[in-house]
């Protein structure tokens, strides 16, 4: 595909502040100073500023923000710029509660509540972890909260590698089915070339799909604290593009970088081809292998067909065994699989509470769990 070809084929730039939920991505070169390693307050409360009109607008917000080792490598007197595994989950562990507190301050000032959430990519990849917190994101939006995420480097089985915060970012937004991912960054987009080193590099304002001719466009990772590089965005965006989310690289140096983009400002768009919800159900209808199935009765059938959540009363029985979280086939009475989806109890606890109503689930398994054995938005039809 030319460069061109990647411009018209995008079609419309995506709208910002039309959107229902974005991903905002901080990167640390942009939230610390690097002689200093401090904060800059002034920055992160304009951005503070920019986050609070989203959501104003109604759009749902959640930040996946870098910095707690450059935050944290100044506190402990970490000065090398090459840290140890242990230096730098040491660095995290201090700069993450500073980290926490800065955005906590600075949303402060427009009511907003900030929770912090340490994830890892493998939370975003294990469905049963996947589920748990894709749960506890959707209920802090619900409050109207904002989530303020970062990865778990202080727990870290291996070596923290340069750009996890992206494709980070990216799983949290496949994982929520957010509109949008917006990869705040010291460029402003991506060029043909480096344009650090190439002055003729041009600008690419939308990008259609990531194939091997814009992926040769990448340069390589910045100098200091930052991590990622337009490598690691690229590979963000093949994260978002599949999962039907718009994603843009934006310019985050100068304040009020939201604003800006929302005022039509220079960034480069990559543009999904479907929506969120039809990227995830077509990845549940086709992309995992059912670990069991659930046999229904006529009203579920019927409910199912109707966009309705499977519900534990509609289930006539169960065979095979799987976890929560696992993908398994829907079955009318006679056996034609009409639906599959990923259920939110394993086959053991299923089994007992198959056929009876929701408000008796905790009476029967002592706890309460999920009222609907299969959300809708954990189902696609076949």
């Amino acid at each position: 595909m030319s460069v061109s070809e990647a411009t018209a084929e995008a079609g419309a730039t995506p709208e910002l502040g039309a959107m229902s939920r974005v991903v905002v991505k901080i990167g640390s070169a942009l939230l610390v100073d690097d002689a200093t390693g401090e904060i800059d307050t002034a920055w992160l409360a304009a951005l503070a500023d920019d986050v609070a009109a989203l959501m104003a607008r109604g759009v749902e917000v959640i930040l996946v923000s870098s910095g707690a080792i450059a935050v944290g490598r100044g506190c402990l007197g970490l000065t090398r710029q090459t840290l140890r595994l242990e230096d730098k989950q040491a660095a995290a562990a201090a700069g993450q509660l500073r980290l926490a507190h800065a955005y906590s301050t600075a949303l402060a000032r427009h009511d907003v509540t900030v929770a912090q959430i340490l994830v890892t990519l493998e939370d975003t990849e294990e469905r049963r972890r996947h589920l748990n917190a894709r749960s506890t994101l959707r209920t802090l939006l619900a409050r109207g909260a904002l989530p303020v995420i970062n990865e778990n480097d202080t727990v870290a089985t291996s070596e923290i590698r340069f750009g996890d915060n992206d494709r980070l970012a990216a799983r949290v937004a496949a994982m929520i089915d957010a509109e949008g991912l917006v990869l705040l960054s010291d460029i402003d987009g991506l060029y043909s070339g480096d344009p650090r080193r190439d002055p003729a590099a041009a600008f690419i304002p939308r990008v259609a799909r990531i194939d091997d001719e814009i992926a040769r466009m990448a340069g390589d990772a910045p100098v200091g604290y930052s991590s990622g590089g337009m490598v690691t965005k690229l590979a963000a965006g093949r994260i978002a593009l599949g999962a039907g989310c718009h994603m843009a690289i934006a310019q985050g140096r100068a304040h009020h970088p939201l604003q800006r983009i929302l005022e039509g400002g220079r960034c480069t768009w990559f543009v999904a081809s479907e929506s969120p919800p039809t990227a995830r159900k077509r990845w549940i209808a086709g992309s995992l292998n059912p670990a069991g199935t659930v046999y229904v009765d006529q009203g579920a059938l019927t409910a199912l067909r109707d966009g309705r959540s499977l519900l534990p009363a509609g289930v006539a029985r169960i065979s095979g065994q799987f976890q929560r979280g696992d993908a398994v086939r829907v079955c009318a009475a006679d056996g034609r699989e009409i639906a599959r989806g990923l259920t939110a109890y394993g086959d053991a606890d299923a089994r007992r509470i198959a056929g009876r109503k929701s408000s008796a689930i905790a009476e029967i398994l002592g706890y309460r769990g999920r009222e609907e054995l299969i959300h809708r938005d954990d189902l696609a039809l076949i």
